[in-house]
């Protein structure tokens, strides 16, 4: 897969587009965490379009931090620069390289709209900007699979692969992290986690809220790329791959290639799509819109580990709740000794991965009745943030990685582009998608999508 990626450590961070939207809600935020916590030292120079000043740059991030005024904000504070300019124009650049004069390797992170990426790339080239420097740039990546290879072969003119890093903040995520140590680190689990065990997986990422004031953003792109295409998959591969042969963050990358590689590309038999009531009112939605707000679709992984298990994903807007959860529903014994409750058959043990709003693991294990000679489902459950303590947000992560250079946490581009291939087939299908009511586990005929329907999400750990 080519050479280990440049680890060389940040003397500066550059972050174009400072004063928008992403870097208000969560850069700027997490980069105050890092600093108070003393994991973050070094210039800022931040990049936008904007007539507010240095001192009016500062005033905004207090406002972005919660309006804050310690010690650790004043050290962040100081750390701020500011280069004004419009990213088509050169000498927006030429200010930014006197700027970063003598200050080291730079990390360029590109928290602007997917549409900047090549320009603020060729502008860094021309400028001399690109070398002993890195490029992080934010999601999405590509519309599909040829857009996705288009923008990638654009940015390879400017930096090459092992400088390049693609944020999927769910990566960073600290229980996405613990679904890779409960896999590997434990040998309760390992032995078990295959098709001769396994049913089948369920991964439900449920948003009980509509598409708000995004409606002419999701309109153009929909659930499939918005969550399945990146996310989604992303968790796929972590809950699927083989063991890594190494720690080497080029082993586990390797490995969540092979398992992408080996996944069918989605049939659209197996796909249901929907829309909530309501959506095609909503600002921005083009009238008569085919976009889904809902899919429910079964992936199949063509390797020996994995062959003939439905991986089942679903994923919407205006559903029950927010939850994302992940449950394996293993095999039931080959005889049945046992009565389930009200004389019916014994239900399936369960493994249930809960990633948010909190995360921990629940075993689904059946139990004698007590003074009956029957079974029912008892969980056992440990509450992770209970036990461990807080999780660090995604961010502190993705940025604490930007800036030394490991690269576990970001999307390599080729499996960027097989996670293109395994739903280019399902992109724009024409069909409408099926109606559904807020609030609905949307469409009915998505209960068809997994085996013996879907399983109730968990909602507390108690």
């Amino acid at each position: 897969m080519g050479p280990a990626a440049d680890t060389t450590r940040a003397g500066a961070l550059v972050l174009f587009g400072i004063t928008g939207d992403l870097a208000r809600k969560m850069v700027l935020p997490a980069l105050y965490h890092l600093t108070a916590d003393s994991r973050l030292d070094l210039p800022i120079i931040g990049v936008a379009k904007t007539d507010m000043g240095l001192d009016g740059l500062r005033e905004y991030a207090r406002e972005a931090c919660g309006g804050v005024q310690d010690a650790a904000f004043e050290k962040l504070a100081g750390n701020l620069r500011l280069v004004a300019g419009d990213y088509r124009d050169p000498g927006t650049f030429a200010r930014l390289k006197e700027e970063t004069a003598g200050k080291g390797f730079l990390v360029h992170y590109l928290a602007v709209p997917p549409a900047l990426f090549a320009v603020v790339a060729e502008g860094l080239a021309r400028a001399g900007l690109n070398h002993d420097a890195r490029l992080v740039v934010e999601k999405p990546f590509g519309h599909d699979l040829a857009s996705a290879r288009e923008l990638n072969a654009e940015l390879l003119t400017c930096f090459d692969e092992d400088h390049l890093r693609r944020v999927d903040h769910f990566l960073g995520k600290e229980p996405v992290e613990d679904l890779m140590v409960f896999r590997f680190a434990n040998t309760l689990l390992e032995p078990i986690w295959n098709r001769n065990h396994v049913r089948s997986i369920q991964i439900t990422m449920a948003e009980d809220f509509d598409v708000r004031d995004r409606g002419a953003f999701y309109d153009a792109n929909g659930t499939i790329r918005d969550v399945v295409q990146n996310h989604l998959l992303q968790l796929l591969a972590i809950l699927a791959m083989d063991p890594p042969p190494s720690k080497d963050a080029r082993a586990q990358l390797d490995e969540k290639w092979r398992v992408l590689r080996a996944v069918q590309p989605i049939d659209p038999a197996d796909v249901v799509r929907g829309q909530y009531a309501g959506y095609l009112d909503t600002d921005g939605v083009e009238p008569g819109s085919t976009t889904e707000t809902y899919v429910a679709l079964r992936a199949y992984i063509d390797n020996w580990r994995w062959a003939g298990v439905p991986w089942c994903i679903r994923s919407g807007k205006a559903l029950p709740t927010t939850d994302l959860e992940i449950v394996a529903e293993l095999r039931r014994p080959p005889v049945t000794m046992f009565g389930g409750e009200h004389g019916a058959p014994p239900g399936p043990n369960l493994i249930r991965f809960r990633l948010q709003p909190d995360a921990g693991v629940t075993f689904d294990l059946l139990a004698k009745e007590p003074g009956r000679q029957q079974t029912r489902p008892v969980p056992v459950s440990v509450d992770f943030t209970k036990v461990l303590g807080p999780m660090e947000a995604a961010y502190e992560r993705i940025l604490a990685d930007a800036i030394t250079g490991d690269p576990r946490r970001f999307a390599r581009f080729d499996l960027v582009e097989e996670s293109w291939r395994i739903v280019q087939p399902v992109l724009d299908l024409p069909e409408r998608p099926l109606p559904y009511e807020e609030g609905s586990w949307g469409p009915e005929p998505a209960a068809e999508i997994a085996p013996g329907g879907w399983h109730e999400i968990s909602t507390t750990f108690d």
